[in-house]
């Protein structure tokens, strides 16, 4: 039996600031509107880290079993590659997790109605198409419209729905710099294992485009969420307080300079973790700043 250690390699923590932050964004907006549930709040973060965790340990084995994670791979350990974890083993844990998920969603899918049962069933079913299968979203090149969509604006939108039973435009937008930093996480994954996805036939977007204009994706992804805070106060003068959030984005730049200039995939890694704790960053001063 594998380790509580190993399972939680597995599970990815670094990953996680792109379920939290959304999360975090929708509370806070949903507080500032006077319509703020905890425990609709509570469930929906429990629920989203569950379907992270599960989408994560199945591209895990989905991956192993492609050929395109190995014991040699440049980024951090995976458990199945490095036989930490039997396939047989991921999968169960895969299913356990998305299971948890449901069953913590279930009163936000009674609280929300079909709304939140539509996100909740597509979040599962694209978790599993990310790596599943010949055509998965990784492989067309495509995951990153998907990651924008669901760690942007619809899980910023549905937390503060399930709370609210409401909806606004500027949560809409607000959801937009989660997501675009989100993809940026995406991208520096993508940069470090292109030439490793390439010969998988593992297609994403990154290995579509190049390496060159992958990073020039990532620049444009950081420059657009930083204009988030901005076209906001500009439509809402009241809440001028959120371009506190700008302020963690700067920190990118020399991240990115880095990014563009290494050709060395584990050298990476430390960008990768960055730009994690920068969306977190930047998702805890924007909630401040709208909640101010």
């Amino acid at each position: 039996m594998a380790s509580v250690s190993t399972w939680i390699l597995a599970s990815r923590p670094k990953t996680l600031f792109a379920t939290v932050a959304p999360v975090l964004v929708g509370t806070a907006m949903a507080v500032e509107a006077g319509g703020v549930h905890i425990l609709s709040a509570t469930l929906c973060l429990l629920a989203a880290v569950l379907i992270q965790i599960g989408t994560n340990f199945h591209n895990d084995v989905a991956d192993f079993e492609k050929g395109v994670d190995t014991a040699n791979r440049s980024g951090p350990l995976r458990a199945t590659a490095a036989g930490l974890v039997t396939v047989s083993q991921m999968k169960r844990a895969t299913i356990f997790a998305f299971t948890l998920a449901v069953l913590s969603g279930g009163y936000l899918m009674w609280r929300g109605g079909w709304p939140i049962v539509v996100i909740g069933a597509l979040s599962i079913l694209f978790g599993f198409l990310y790596t599943a299968g010949r055509f998965s979203l990784s492989s067309l090149g495509v995951a990153d419209v998907f990651v924008f969509v669901f760690f942007g604006p619809v899980a910023v939108a549905g937390t503060y729905y399930v709370q609210v039973l409401a909806m606004s435009p500027a949560v809409l937008l607000a959801g937009v710099a989660p997501g675009l930093l989100s993809v940026a996480i995406l991208l520096v994954n993508n940069i470090r294992d292109v030439e490793e996805d390439r010969e998988a036939g593992k297609n994403t977007l990154v290995v579509r485009v190049g390496r060159v204009w992958g990073t020039h994706l990532y620049l444009m992804c950081i420059v657009v969420a930083a204009g988030v805070p901005i076209a906001l106060t500009l439509w809402q003068p009241a809440k001028s307080l959120v371009l506190i959030a700008v302020l963690a984005i700067p920190v990118l730049v020399p991240a990115w300079r880095k990014l563009r200039a290494s050709k060395e995939g584990h050298v990476l890694n430390p960008i990768l973790a960055r730009t994690a704790q920068v969306l977190m960053l930047y998702s805890i001063l924007f909630s401040i700043g709208w909640s101010l």
